[in-house]
Formats: C-alpha cells, structure tokens, sequence
C-alpha cells in the first residue's frame, strides 16, 4: 500500500505548483528524505514515484505540476517550503503540523 502525497510549491504569488508523490508520502520518511532537496530540484522531478536523501525517483514520463491558488491536501499528506525547511501543512487548518492556532 502507498501513501501518496503532494508537495506545494509557491511559483508565483497565488499561484502553488502540486508535485505528486507516489511513495512513502508519511512525515517520518518525507521530512527527512526532503531535506537536502530544494523547491527547484522537486519542480525538476515533476512527478515522483519515491523521495529518498540520496536521490529523487521521478516517473519515467512524468505529468506536469498541477497549478492551484493555494496549497491544497488531495492525498495523504502536503509538505511546503517555509523558512527554508519543509514541513507538512495540516489538512484542516493548512498551518504546520503541531502548530498552536
């Protein structure tokens, strides 16, 4: 079983580039494995089978980054840049996790 995910990446104001992610989607995996990759390098992959430390496996022919006004949870779990980390948005309020409102 996959646990899919996304990544939300601001591209322009108003406008967030969703990678899709096919594997491994849950924070104790992605966070990690998202670490040493910049915004650019994931907008690079386009769409994603699997996000490790040492590399990023992208689909052999990936589809496009699907453009939306804002981040927006569709899978299991969104991650987004912010202050130069990433982080998982919480579906609900789409702040970080854990964080206090």
């Amino acid at each position: 079983m996959s646990t899919r995910a996304q990544i939300a990446i601001e591209v322009r104001p108003g406008e967030w580039a969703h990678t899709y992610v096919h594997y491994d989607g849950y924070p104790s995996h992605m966070l990690p494995a998202l670490a040493p990759w910049t915004p650019e390098d994931i907008l690079a992959a386009s769409e994603i089978r699997q996000v490790r430390a040492e590399g990023i496996e992208a689909f052999e022919r990936p589809r496009e980054p699907v453009i939306l006004p804002c981040p927006t949870c569709q899978f299991c779990h969104l991650y987004v840049w912010q202050d130069g980390v990433w982080v998982e948005l919480d579906r609900e309020t789409q702040a970080p996790e854990g964080a206090t409102p």
